[in-house]
């Protein structure tokens, strides 16, 4: 598995991330899929507060408290949860990351965290007080780089332009090409990281892709058709019967994906999406022609 620098900090991550969103609320599954994730070279894990209010975190902290030192753990703050009556609202403000941190340790039973993401943003934002958290708790040793994971293109370039971010977290896909054209070689020019997630567009392009657009695809995909969708993944299948590796290896191909994150409830799922071989990069001709059969679509909302 490929390793790849995190922005300009000292951490290197692996070039497919297990999302852990989908692992359930089964403990012993969640340890098993991580174990498993490991062992295919994946050294990144991403979660979030807000996944299962908490309980994400605090099933991931179980599973790798023996192994804390082996892995790269990413979480995320910004919607300020009540566990007991299951609702949020949107709170990027410093006092709230600044609590809320404390509680992501308890849950994850470590005390550090290696990326701290806030979990959102929009241009409403308290941006400089938001910017001040993170700074803090990196000085102070709480977290070791710290960035935002968010679509919108205005938001990404306040942070580019006021912080010391490390690394953005957005959706991006070969059916999602919309950060190809505002915030790609932004990012790249300024040594800060992509994550792309969303990588295989809901099984949109993996190897279940003509059942899976046969069934949910019907109402579309952002910008495209039902139909459109069925006329894509028929071409992809020509092109290769492995549509997850297409998928990965388009998204990992631009210089500043540092890692594609997938999500997983199987260790099935794992290792198909394990396959996909990172140190050899899509052929000129290859990369081009996948970019023939999708369109270079763009952002209409999310400013």
């Amino acid at each position: 598995m490929k390793m790849n620098r995190l922005g300009k900090s000292d951490i290197n991550i692996s070039a497919l991330t297990l999302g852990c969103m989908s692992l359930g609320t089964d403990k012993n599954n969640a340890k098993n899929i991580i174990d498993f994730a490991l062992d295919m070279g994946i050294n990144h894990l991403d979660t979030a507060d807000l996944y299962d209010f908490g309980l994400n975190e605090e099933i991931v902290g179980e599973a790798i408290k023996d192994k804390r030192n082996q892995l790269i753990i990413t979480t995320k703050v910004g919607n300020h949860f009540n566990k007991e009556s299951n609702d949020w609202y949107w709170d990027p403000s410093k006092s709230y990351i600044k609590a809320e941190v404390k509680e992501s340790l308890k849950r994850l039973q470590t005390d550090y965290i290696d990326f701290y993401m806030l979990h959102g943003g929009t241009m409403d934002d308290p941006i400089d007080e938001t910017i001040e958290a993170f700074e803090e708790l990196k000085q102070e040793g709480i977290i070791r780089s710290y960035g935002i994971s968010s679509i919108r293109p205005n938001v990404i370039r306040e942070y580019v332009k006021k912080s010391s971010i490390d690394g953005v977290m957005t959706q991006y896909s070969l059916l999602d090409r919309r950060p190809e054209e505002e915030t790609l070689d932004l990012l790249h020019q300024n040594n800060i990281s992509v994550l792309a997630r969303g990588p295989l567009a809901k099984g949109l392009l993996s190897n279940q892709a003509q059942k899976i657009v046969a069934t949910k695809g019907k109402e579309g995909y952002i910008d495209y058709t039902g139909s459109e969708l069925t006329r894509i993944v028929n071409k992809l299948t020509e092109q290769s019967t492995e549509v997850t590796n297409l998928a990965l290896q388009y998204v990992l191909q631009h210089p500043v994906v540092a890692t594609a994150v997938f999500g997983a409830s199987s260790i099935e799922q794992v290792a198909e999406n394990s396959k996909v071989d990172t140190e050899i990069p899509l052929t000129d001709k290859d990369y081009l022609a996948l970019k023939e059969i999708t369109k270079a679509n763009r952002y209409k909302q999310h400013r």
